[in-house]
């Protein structure tokens, strides 16, 4: 029976990962994308811009981790649990520097990041 479940859930479950990372993905580069623009509009040095940045970097990246946590209950050998593993330790540790790198500029230029322009 639980064979035949997880069979049976295993293509909703990687549509529905897939459907993460294509979240995730579209957040980064339209984040990316605005900022962009943003410092080539502006003649500041883009200290907000690269917090708000920063900020939607680790969003989308927790959308891409989120896709790499459904796909481990479908996975059926142990290499493919070292794979995954190995992903979500470095999309984690990527996240974790992001959020440091935001703290970091917070307390090194006094910047309130609910006060965004």
């Amino acid at each position: 029976m639980e064979h035949t479940l997880v069979t049976y859930l295993s293509p909703f479950i990687i549509v529905l990962a897939h459907i993460l990372d294509i979240f995730g993905a579209f957040v980064i580069v339209i984040s990316s994308s605005i900022a962009f623009v943003n410092f080539l509009k502006t003649s500041r040095d883009g200290r907000i811009l690269r917090l708000t940045l920063a900020q939607s970097l680790a969003f989308g990246l927790e959308f891409k981790l989120g896709g790499e946590i459904l796909r481990t209950v479908i996975v059926r050998t142990f290499d493919e649990i070292l794979i995954l593993g190995a992903i979500i330790v470095l999309r984690g540790l990527l996240n974790l520097i992001i959020h440091w790198e935001i703290r970091q500029d917070i307390r090194r230029e006094d910047i309130n990041p609910e006060l965004e322009e």
